[in-house]
């Protein structure tokens, strides 16, 4: 098998981790611009902004232009490794300030600075390198190697791929580190793996690059390495890396929304039964978000109850949950099936007192209970066989019920 011929067969598109990377950004965007002053914020968005950007400048299309608009050939390689270096800079910032940043300032501030330093010191270096180098012919897709052997422009791509093996190398071990720490939370773990992998396999990419780089410095040609192994892997990593960053604030989204629908969906039953006794329901609001709708319904509901807690019967709830209990039901349902059955009575109860005039008995019973078990409640009415089976034991005199 020839390797070049194969991974010829692998093409992705540049355009594609753009896509990826512009997507992390604009979920991460709100978040970045209304909380600007937090460091990790930043080091995230400009990290992602770097991204976006090399690959954009990395795309064959995109360095023809810039050659030609700038008159000068290969003007795109330092300024493409200077992005690239950047970027590298980035990830060192961002994994220091996200590991770091909030237990140890004065650390952060310190790697912060030595990060900046080394790392624009490297980008100065490149562009004075290149004006140093002799390279007249443009190469679009193998100047690394084309070039492996030419004074200055050798120095130009070892110290790029360097400073790029180094912070790769740096960040994946503290990613790596932190993924078997605990006490992390589900996505963010999951974010972090894919961070993790997505830099493993940048490392792949620096690899192939400076085997490519150093076959030609001893008379061989393994070029398939930087030009067919290169692009695929880089454009792997970015989606990987792109996901890392989506996985946690997505999930964590979808999550909160999934439980909001679910607790909705739950307080259904009990919001029914609580419109016939205030005789409305929770006004709609178009712009309304689920939470918030979510906080509207507990809140009528608990409103509804307080309202009919004068017709609680407790001698009724204690019999019903013994016979509850009796039936085979654990504590929390037994308990819950008992708030169900006193709830139904108490909404009847003051049906007949408001049809025939009467008043409410003078009662102060404890709602504490009832008012924090309103989900669990809500779910026992969705099994109206239980309680009838629960009211007709809990009518039955004591001595006359079965042991179970």
């Amino acid at each position: 098998m020839d390797p070049a011929r194969f991974l010829a067969g692998i093409y992705i598109s540049f355009w594609i981790p753009i896509a990826v990377l512009t997507a992390a950004l604009a979920i991460k965007l709100p978040s970045i611009v209304k909380l600007w002053k937090d460091p990790l914020l930043r080091a995230v968005g400009g990290l992602l902004v770097l991204a976006c950007c090399v690959f954009v400048f990395a795309a064959p299309p995109t360095i023809s232009w810039t050659n030609r608009v700038t008159g000068v050939p290969n003007i795109s390689a330092p300024l493409l490794y200077s992005l690239v270096t950047a970027f590298s800079g980035a990830c060192l910032l961002m994994i220091t300030t996200w590991r770091n940043g909030i237990t140890d300032r004065v650390a952060t501030r310190r790697a912060t600075r030595w990060v900046v330093a080394v790392y624009a010191g490297v980008i100065v270096a490149l562009w004075v390198l290149f004006a140093l180098a002799d390279a007249p012919v443009e190469r679009i897709r193998d100047l690394d190697t084309y070039y492996a052997r030419t004074p200055f422009m050798r120095e130009v791509i070892v110290l790029y791929l360097l400073a790029h093996t180094t912070a790769c190398l740096i960040t994946s071990k503290l990613l790596w580190n932190w993924i078997r720490t605990d006490g992390l939370d589900v996505w963010l773990r999951g974010g972090l793996k894919f961070l993790g992998v997505g830099y493993t396999v940048n490392l792949v990419y620096d690899a192939g690059k400076l085997c490519a780089v150093g076959a030609r410095w001893s008379g061989h040609d393994l070029d398939w390495l930087s030009t067919r192994l290169g692009p695929p892997v880089a454009s792997l990593s970015a989606v990987l890396i792109a996901v890392g960053f989506i996985l946690p604030h997505a999930g964590q989204y979808l999550q909160r929304r999934a439980r909001t629908r679910l607790g909705l969906w739950r307080l259904r039953p009990l919001y029914r039964l609580m419109r016939t006794v205030a005789g409305s329901r929770v006004p709609l609001r178009l712009r309304g978000t689920p939470e918030l709708r979510l906080m509207r319904r507990e809140t009528f509901i608990r409103d509804a109850l307080l309202h009919l807690s004068r017709f609680l019967d407790e001698d009724l709830r204690r019999t019903a949950y013994e016979a509850a209990v009796g039936l085979g039901f654990e504590a929390g349902r037994a308990r819950a099936l008992a708030h169900a059955v006193t709830v139904q009575d108490a909404v009847g109860t003051g049906r007949r007192t408001r049809r025939d005039g009467g008043t409410a008995p003078l009662v102060d019973p404890d709602t504490e209970n009832l008012l924090a078990e309103i989900e669990a409640v809500s779910r026992a009415l969705r099994r109206p066989e239980d309680i009838r089976a629960v009211r007709a034991v809990a009518a039955v005199p004591a001595e006359r019920v079965p042991a179970r």
